[in-house]
């Protein structure tokens, strides 16, 4: 198989494993807390990377450059799986997808005031259209009629700002420490905050529901080594267009699982964001030459 095309099929899974992942997590809500979810799912990934690190390379990297902006990425990372699975207890898993992928917006716009990258008009307008989307998706009254959005619909909105912030520490530590360091760091703080908070929130599993909550945890570490062999074989520009097909498997989720089938609207609001997406994941035609 060609480089890129097993780059694609990598990005591929690794979006799947990300939607059965968040499908998981939207069946426990139902049976514990969310501070409960967010424990397993880091507890278990940090493991899942941690043994996978110690299999292959023979040695764990912990020593960070700098502890403070890992600290606060994990931290970050944490903040954004307590929004977005608060809002999968109460709105379809399509819709809080749909409305998560705003973050490559906000990463433009933090990138350009930040980190002073340099952003053409075409990226500019690409945030300009997503965000059009997702104003769509979250059906203001003063502009659409009808039943007012679940207000749960905002915290996905919150989620794509945190993760755009998430990204562009991602970026300033990728100049200062290994990535597998940062990979291990990736949910450290984040286990250790949700740990602290466990005995406030607590469902003891039965030994199925165990082997759900480690699953959480495998799937996420599994995801991400995924996207890291994804993007070692194809480059960026190819596969960050392909992360919209994630609302596909959402939408077939929700619906095979949830009986969650999107109105009209709700697509119009996907196809809009995925457009705005796109347009800002293309390299610059002047960068490029």
């Amino acid at each position: 198989m060609p480089t890129r095309l097993a780059g694609v099929a990598l990005q591929l899974a690794a979006l799947a494993t990300f939607v059965v992942m968040d499908t998981i997590i939207k069946l426990l809500t139902a049976e514990f807390p969310v501070t409960q979810l967010m424990w397993a799912r880091f507890l278990f990934g940090f493991l899942t990377v941690a043994i996978a690190l110690r299999i292959i390379g023979g040695q764990v990297p912990w020593r960070s450059r700098a502890p403070g902006l890992q600290t606060l990425r994990s931290l970050t990372l944490a903040a954004c799986n307590w929004l977005f699975t608060t809002a999968l207890v109460h709105i379809p898993l399509a819709d809080a997808t749909a409305v998560g992928f705003a973050s490559p917006l906000f990463t433009v716009a933090l990138a350009a005031l930040w980190l002073k990258e340099s952003v053409g008009w075409r990226r500019w307008a690409g945030v300009a259209i997503g965000l059009g989307g997702v104003v769509v998706l979250l059906r203001p009254p003063f502009l659409f009629a009808g039943e007012p959005p679940h207000w749960a619909m905002l915290l996905p909105l919150g989620t794509a700002a945190m993760f755009a912030v998430y990204q562009i520490l991602t970026r300033k530590l990728a100049t200062l420490d290994d990535p597998r360091t940062t990979i291990l760091h990736t949910s450290l703080a984040a286990t250790l905050l949700t740990s602290a908070a466990l005995p406030a929130a607590w469902a003891w599993p039965s030994a199925g529901e165990w082997g759900a909550l480690v699953l959480l945890g495998i799937l996420g570490g599994a995801g991400h080594g995924l996207l890291v062999m994804a993007f070692a074989r194809a480059p960026a520009s190819l596969l960050a267009p392909m992360s919209y097909t994630q609302m596909i498997w959402a939408v077939l989720a929700g619906m095979l699982v949830f009986s969650d089938v999107p109105d009209g609207l709700t697509i119009i609001g996907m196809v809009i964001v995925a457009a705005g997406g796109i347009l800002v994941a293309l390299p610059d035609r002047a960068r490029a030459r």
